[in-house]
């Protein structure tokens, strides 16, 4: 006798999703053309009403974060690019006073020679697929998200990834990624196992001065593996 097929239903969402509006019908047919007690199928057409009321609303929901999220990075690139040329300005204007510098929380010039501080921003990073089982990364800089380049006093970023099922949210807390490489460009490109198709890959970026100090992480990026 052959082995039982337990793995008949999809795991991911949107394959489950069509997988049972397919399903519920044809069980309905079968128990009419049996001529089966269709109270039978009550308990599963209350939880199939369920599924067809969270699933959309889960849908929506995360389609609704990611652009609130896209949203907000384009208007914090926005409002940056504003407050740039008026602080040119008053770092160049000749009545400024390291006192007028401190109460905007502007930079203080420093005459004297003084250690590389810590990174203070992030890397922006985007995803995209190069073909089967392989990402490349593009990193710039949270500050200047429209200029290539790593901040002054950087050698590098570190990658950190996550694999994750489709359809589940990308880990939010660095510990739950592990670490990739250490990046010296601006492009990175990421080989996957064969077994690792289909999966959506999560990645967190954070950039490494020359002293080996690490800045703050980066906003999530992610990116289905092509199998």
């Amino acid at each position: 006798m052959p082995p039982r097929n337990t793995n008949y239903m999809p795991r991911p969402d949107g394959d489950f999703e069509s997988w049972i509006a397919n399903f519920l019908p044809a069980v309905d047919d079968f128990w009419t053309e049996q001529g089966l007690d269709k109270n039978d199928l009550d308990a599963l057409k209350d939880a199939a009403a369920v599924w067809q009321s969270a699933y959309p609303s889960h849908v929506a929901a995360q389609a609704a974060a990611e652009s609130a999220a896209a949203a907000k990075r384009a208007a914090r690139a926005a409002l940056e690019a504003q407050v740039r040329p008026i602080t040119n300005f008053v770092q160049s204007f000749s009545a400024t006073t390291d006192a007028d510098r401190a109460e905007l929380g502007i930079s203080i010039r420093d005459t004297s020679r003084t250690p590389v501080p810590p990174p203070a921003t992030a890397p922006a990073v985007s995803v995209a697929a190069a073909g089967r089982l392989t990402h490349q990364l593009r990193l710039t800089d949270s500050a200047t998200p429209t200029r290539r380049g790593k901040p002054r006093g950087t050698t590098g970023a570190e990658v950190w990834f996550a694999l994750t099922t489709p359809g589940l949210p990308a880990p939010q807390d660095p510990a739950a990624y592990r670490f990739l490489a250490l990046t010296t460009k601006t492009t990175l490109r990421t080989d996957f196992k064969p077994a690792e198709g289909g999966k959506t890959a999560s990645y967190m970026l954070r950039w490494v001065n020359t002293r080996g100090e690490v800045g703050p992480w980066s906003e999530v990026a992610t990116g289905t593996v092509a199998a």
